[in-house]
């Protein structure tokens, strides 16, 4: 049998030493000749652990060269980034970002939906009225709707808050697949 490798890659070392040393006792079990090192990247918890595990009919030495490994077992996703040869950067636009595309999209909705609906700010600071938005605008409708005679301009209030919440119906709409890909996001265990 030809040399098998697997690269058991984690953060912290108890996972992934454990991992390897059971698949080394496994694999001795079952007749192979076992080779299992570990390679600790920072002398603390929290550090960068590798484990190598060789087996076949004979293995002289227990330590993969790179870009050789058959299997790399990855206990963190950011670890097995590294393992493969990701820079930072890449690892951060691959796998952070689209992690994190759930959160910034929830965050950029809350903020959209506050900036569109803000009626304090606008009227305190805008001195021109042709310049006020539609919540001050809608507000001017609905104080002249109120006065003797303003049945007719009550439906231009409704059409007009109709109107007015199209353009976040559509940014929800939009960005509805990225909370739904957020929450099949966290059901995995990292």
């Amino acid at each position: 049998m030809e040399t098998v490798n697997i690269m058991i890659v984690g953060v912290g070392g108890q996972g992934s030493l454990l991992a390897s040393k059971l698949l080394g006792h496994l694999l001795m079990e079952q007749g192979y000749d076992v080779k299992v090192s570990e390679v600790h990247g920072m002398s603390q918890r929290g550090g960068s652990v590798v484990t190598y595990v060789r087996f076949g009919d004979k293995v002289y030495s227990p330590i993969i060269d790179k870009g050789e490994a058959d299997f790399i077992v990855s206990f963190e996703l950011l670890e097995a980034a590294r393992v493969d040869g990701a820079s930072e950067f890449r690892t951060f636009w691959q796998i952070s970002l689209p992690l994190l595309a759930p959160g910034i999209v929830t965050t950029a909705l809350f903020t959209i939906v506050a900036t569109w609906n803000n009626y304090f700010l606008p009227l305190i600071m805008l001195k021109d009225a042709d310049w006020y938005p539609l919540t001050i605008g809608l507000n001017q409708w609905k104080d002249q709707a109120s006065t003797a005679g303003g049945q007719a301009i009550q439906n231009l209030v409704i059409t007009g808050s109709l109107i007015t919440i199209i353009p976040l119906v559509i940014a929800f709409l939009c960005l509805q697949k990225y909370w739904q890909s957020g929450l099949a996001a966290g059901a995995v265990k990292e």
